[in-house]
């Protein structure tokens, strides 16, 4: 009896020796394996942030789906789950039993299935099978304006585009929910249940018109098929702000389909050598720095050796005498080399930097490029010949664009805007900073640029781009493509465009058109249609008036009518001769109302 009482009394000893560990010295470490087996930890997604245009239509919004979830320490037979999801899910029940066995606690099974799918998986009911809701992004407008919103990833992260450089606003914060559940995961009644909500991405609004936007790409779409091009890009601005009212990237389908979205937004990330759409460039640093005046003479030849290069007029003629103006309605090249070299490439330089060449546009858009400017130490002999005709240097369309609006904003460079305010979760708009500015040429040396640019329209090489009641500015381009990875330029491959603005009086909208590899090649011919098409839609859709009856400007008068093209090309097309038949692009009428005369 004593020996059967001192064991009992040494196992009350051990016994409460172990419950001291157990509940006091090791407690913690007990209670977390505890927690670890009932008490589930749920990551709440945050909804992203919708995208809209400047009107509150949306291009990009979030919308629920449902996730089909497991937890495999749960799963009392996972071969026999396996099975039974396999054909709802539509993936083999092998694959679905190495799921169901791994060793964690949370394991998807399918991601993002519809509602059909969703209700099989509930209606089964099997322990540690769950569906949970999990965002998606969605866009409404299809593909519209895709290289330019950017994509999302499976786990609703951006990827590229708008999506991924404002990723941080639009993603929002997640939140989370703790709960506990019995052996067979369903939660245990009257235990822990914390929650925190999850807090919604901001919203961007873009300077976008959604309307604008889907008419620039049905007019660019169009011409890319008529001419047989490789894709395009077409722009649209507000000429006083510099909102970009419609950005289109398009890319022809190989197997002769419409043309579908490019896979990044070109306007900002490619570089193409402009051609003598930067001859307004020149020209208008030449009458700021008082080198010429509009109205002087120059006595143009057919062709001018500058280093050991001749460059040449795509249409031959005899020494001709030409104002300033005439050099620019004719797009001749052998004219502008000679105003560049009296303008001096030191300033030459400063002109395309001041314009914002070789420099980002501060839309900070992930991949955009700076564009390639060489500085004038390390320019060749030739350089003062090729630079002021839009050669050896390359720019993006958004760059160009910009010069062409800084003429018709009176000269003073205003920086391109794609977001116009962001939203919070109080759903007060905070508009972004106005775009930054800075003075390029004067007023008066910006009239006169616009009123060559009239000329180029109305008997020049654009004549293609005129709008009945409008008196539109611009010029048009064509340039050789470079070869790739070495010297030179590939054959017979061209990019053509056409810049400009409208109305030429008092400027509201600025566009851009670039076609890669079109036929025919030339700028005034397959380009400056498509500009006509889109700003005369966009003067119907924002209701700009044509100006009151008035003489077109002009800074000289008597200029001679040019071919389409003109002497466009020289240097560039090396005296190709290419027949010039108009292609035509035509819109439907806008569903707003005509504003009136």
């Amino acid at each position: 009896m004593t020996f059967t009482l001192g064991t009992i009394m040494v196992g009350f000893v051990l016994l409460a020796g172990r419950l001291v560990m157990i509940q006091g010295i090791a407690a913690d470490r007990y209670v977390d394996v505890g927690e670890s087996q009932r008490v589930r930890s749920v990551v709440l997604p945050a909804e992203r942030g919708a995208i809209f245009d400047r009107n509150g239509y949306d291009l990009a919004l979030t919308v629920g789906q449902s996730t089909v979830t497991a937890d495999p320490r749960f799963v009392a037979d996972p071969l026999a789950t396996a099975k039974a999801l396999a054909p709802i899910l539509g993936q083999s029940a092998g694959e679905l039993q190495d799921l169901l066995t791994k060793e964690s606690s949370f394991v998807y099974l399918a991601r993002k299935v519809d509602d059909a799918v969703a209700k099989q998986v509930r209606d089964l009911a099997h322990p540690g099978i769950d569906v949970i809701d999990e965002p998606e992004r969605f866009l409404p407008a299809g593909d519209l304006a895709a290289p330019l919103l950017g994509r999302v990833g499976l786990d609703n992260e951006g990827l590229s585009g708008l999506e991924g450089q404002f990723e941080k606003r639009l993603a929002g914060k997640p939140g989370k929910m703790i709960l506990e559940q019995d052996p067979d995961g369903r939660a245990i009644p009257g235990g822990l249940r914390q929650s925190r909500p999850s807090a919604r991405g901001d919203d961007l609004v873009l300077t976008i018109d959604r309307s604008m936007q889907h008419q620039a790409e049905r007019a660019l779409a169009g011409q890319i098929v008529t001419a047989r091009a490789k894709g395009g890009m077409a722009i649209v601005m507000e000429t006083r702000t510099g909102e970009v009212l419609a950005l289109a990237n398009l890319v022809a389908d190989p197997k002769g389909g419409a043309p579908r979205p490019a896979d990044k937004n070109m306007a900002l990330t490619n570089v193409y050598e402009p051609g003598s759409v930067n001859k307004m460039i020149t020209i208008s640093g030449a009458l700021e720095e008082g080198v010429v005046r509009p109205q002087d003479e120059l006595s143009v030849p057919g062709t001018i050796k500058v280093s050991d290069h001749v460059f040449k007029e795509h249409d031959p003629h005899p020494v001709e005498s030409w104002s300033i103006t005439e050099v620019m309605a004719n797009s001749s090249n052998v004219g502008s080399i000679m105003i560049g070299q009296k303008l001096g490439k030191e300033r030459i330089d400063r002109y395309l930097r001041a314009y914002g060449f070789g420099k980002k546009t501060g839309l900070a858009f992930p991949g955009e490029s700076s564009g390639i400017l060489l500085d004038p130490n390390k320019w060749s002999g030739t350089s003062i010949g090729t630079v002021p005709i839009g050669q050896g240097v390359a720019v993006t369309g958004m760059q160009m664009l910009a010069a062409y609006n800084t003429v018709a904003n009176g000269g003073e460079y205003v920086a391109p805007k794609l977001v116009k305010a962001t939203v919070g979760s109080d759903g007060q708009p905070r508009p972004t900073p106005a775009s930054d500015r800075h003075r390029v040429i004067s007023a008066r040396t910006s009239q006169q640029v616009t009123a060559m640019l009239s000329e180029v329209v109305r008997v020049g090489t654009g004549k293609l781009a005129a709008i009945d009641g409008y008196t539109v500015a611009g010029k048009t381009g064509t340039a050789r493509k470079p070869l790739e990875g070495a010297r030179g330029y590939q054959e017979g491959a061209y990019v053509s465009s056409f810049a400009g603005f409208v109305p030429a009086e008092r400027p509201e909208l600025s566009a851009i058109v670039i076609l890669d590899e079109p036929t025919p090649i030339f700028g005034g011919i397959v380009a400056a249609p498509v500009f006509a098409a889109v700003a005369r839609y966009g003067l119907r859709q924002f209701r700009i008036p044509p100006p009151p009856p008035a003489a077109p400007p002009a800074a000289a008068a008597g200029v001679p009518e040019a071919s389409p093209e003109g002497a466009q090309g020289v240097g560039e097309a090396g005296g190709e001769e290419i027949p010039a038949t108009p292609v035509p692009t035509t819109l439907p009428p806008s569903n707003r109302s005509k504003p009136a005369a």
